[in-house]
């Protein structure tokens, strides 16, 4: 039983991307391995939401959780700040990371293009926490998406840093894992790549959304004029809508609707009623599951406080040896 470690920041409602890329992963090895599951809420700092607003969205994101079948009882599903080793150890951490390596991250340089007018040091300084929320828990495994491959490369990095700092082993390198054996990546329906709520709302297929503006985002999804003649290639806003139908359709649709593109006969309008139905009755049980929960504070409670012990108990160990590696040490 491998020990697994992943997070997803409460910047929002979750996404069919977050699902595919991340939770449904979680669902399927909270029952082989011994799983740590963390809402990432120090990492959402980094946007300087109201007071509010924070604890809003841990609220949603900790019931959308549940309701995709997250189970507390299975594996330790906590609040980041709830462990405050996790911050201690970034601090020690951060004294090993360099600007250089920093600055190059592919996360850096796409925040300081997109947010010019918020460029702060927990930007740069990312990796280190992601580092950190994995190596506490010692994660031999880590279910991440494709764009998140660098960081797990740069965990590696600091673990082996630290390592032959000290003249240790302590830290292990941990591994990427799918379920699928390939890293899922689920395209937006705006064709400005992986679907994102930074992408803005017309991106995203919401779990906790309304029907009605479920069907009109989709049916406004980016594709092109149609095919001109037979056989001719899918353009990438086509080609997405055929990868969401990959998750929520039946192979059946599917193919009948790729033989349509191939004789370029296809209606797009046809295509997306369809592939609108088919979210809509993928999403809806767990929307009334959502619904559920955020209702149910006591339930909420019971999951946070569980999780927290669970993750508390394994970070405050792994403090406490890093600390006596570094050589802090106690004159009373």
């Amino acid at each position: 039983m491998a020990r697994v470690v992943s997070g997803i920041r409460p910047t929002g409602k979750l996404h069919l991307g977050n699902y595919f890329g991340a939770v449904k992963n979680f669902l399927k090895m909270q029952e082989e391995h011994d799983c740590f599951f963390f809402i990432a809420d120090i990492h959402s700092l980094t946007t300087h939401p109201t007071p509010a607003d924070l604890h809003n969205n841990v609220h949603q994101v900790l019931a959308e959780h549940l309701a995709m079948g997250v189970d507390p009882e299975k594996c330790a599903l906590f609040v980041q700040s709830d462990v405050p080793a996790i911050s201690e150890l970034y601090t020690f951490m951060n004294m090993n990371a360099y600007i250089g390596e920093l600055e190059r991250s592919t996360s850096f340089k796409d925040k300081i293009r997109t947010q010019k007018n918020n460029v702060n040091a927990g930007l740069l300084t990312y990796p280190v926490l992601m580092a950190v929320d994995i190596l506490v828990h010692h994660a031999e495994m880590v279910p991440v998406g494709k764009d998140q491959q660098q960081h797990l490369e740069m965990t590696r990095t600091f673990a082996n840093r630290f390592n032959h700092m000290y003249g240790t082993d302590y830290f292990k390198e941990p591994q990427a894992y799918s379920g699928t054996g390939e890293l899922v990546k689920v395209p937006g329906l705006t064709a400005q790549g992986k679907m994102s709520k930074s992408s803005g709302d017309a991106d995203t297929i919401m779990f906790d959304e309304e029907e009605k503006g479920l069907r009109k985002k989709i049916m406004r999804a980016v594709t092109d004029n149609g095919p001109t003649e037979p056989g001719q290639p899918k353009s990438e806003g086509l080609q997405n809508l055929f990868d969401i139908m990959e998750l929520v359709s039946e192979r059946s649709t599917i193919e009948h609707f790729d033989a349509l593109h191939q004789n370029a006969t296809i209606r797009y309008g046809d295509l997306k009623k369809q592939i609108a139905e088919d979210v809509v009755n993928f999403v809806s049980p767990i929307k009334e599951k959502i619904d559920h929960y955020k209702q149910d504070t006591a339930a909420l409670a019971k999951a946070a406080k569980i999780g927290a012990e669970k993750a508390n108990e394994s970070a405050e160990k792994t403090l406490k040896e890093v600390r006596e590696i570094i050589g802090f040490k106690k004159f009373y």
